[in-house]
């Protein structure tokens, strides 16, 4: 039996679908995963929340950071993955994605926002770590820094703006994180893709499936710790191998 025929009966059983995305779920739109061996993160380490909020140094740092990250979120476009995902939602075979991925692709593929779990926040907005206000667009920040090399601040209070993404240092939205965790538990089957599960909180979740009594599918270049524990594992494109589950499953029309 071919992956895509494998993977397509196993997403037929499922009543209770929950997707978990991973870097490796973007790098097949063009967006790098930065923590690999040089990747930007070995270039531009970004501070932590605290060195953030106390050094204008450190504030100018993770802008140059930014700089350097953002146009590869900006130029990207959702893969056969994401709107296979999307084909699932609007079929009703889908509950939510859980993602650690902050490009906002799971959402331009056709999954509401409502039911888009962004654990580490979304790259395009951002907004004033002091007062909570003066949310704006990432991008219309970066041409003013590109312009005068300096960290913006909230004009309302002068705090410092910074994209709505979880930095080091900064916890997870509880509220969110507990949603995460129920729609984890809930779930019959919980289809991992492109992560290494190494990331927690949220490389935790798949293991609440498990305990809840649901199986695991789990599409990822290389092992992670829950492989002896799933349906299936696959070593293959994530996107490119659940396009042509779904295909199968669905057949080839959107």
């Amino acid at each position: 039996m071919s992956d895509a025929k494998a993977l397509a009966h196993i997403l037929d059983g499922a009543r209770k679908l929950v997707a978990f995305s991973g870097a490796g779920m973007s790098t097949e739109s063009g967006i790098p995963d930065y923590r690999s061996p040089g990747g930007v993160w070995s270039r531009f380490q970004p501070p932590v929340l605290q060195e953030f909020l106390a050094d204008e140094a450190a504030r100018v740092r993770y802008w140059r950071f930014y700089q350097e990250t953002f146009p590869a979120f900006a130029a990207a476009q959702p893969n056969p993955g994401h709107l296979a995902l999307g084909r699932l939602y609007a079929q009703g075979r889908l509950a939510a994605v859980i993602t650690q991925n902050i490009d906002g692709l799971h959402i331009r593929a056709g999954v509401p926002a409502k039911d888009v779990l962004e654990l580490h926040g979304n790259a395009f907005a951002s907004a004033c770590l002091k007062c909570g206000g003066c949310q704006t667009q990432t991008a219309d920040l970066l041409a003013g820094f590109l312009g005068t090399g300096l960290a913006p601040n909230c004009p309302r209070c002068g705090g410092p703006l910074k994209p709505q993404t979880i930095s080091f240092g900064q916890s997870l939205d509880r509220a969110l994180l507990e949603r995460a965790a129920r729609l984890a538990e809930e779930a019959d089957l919980m289809l991992v893709m492109g992560s290494s599960l190494m990331v927690t909180p949220a490389a935790d979740l798949p293991r609440l499936t498990l305990e809840g009594g649901g199986g695991l599918v789990i599409i990822n270049h290389d092992p992670t710790h829950l492989d002896g524990s799933a349906k299936l594992v696959l070593r293959t494109p994530a996107g490119a191998t659940l396009a042509a589950a779904v295909d199968e499953l669905l057949g080839g029309s959107a």
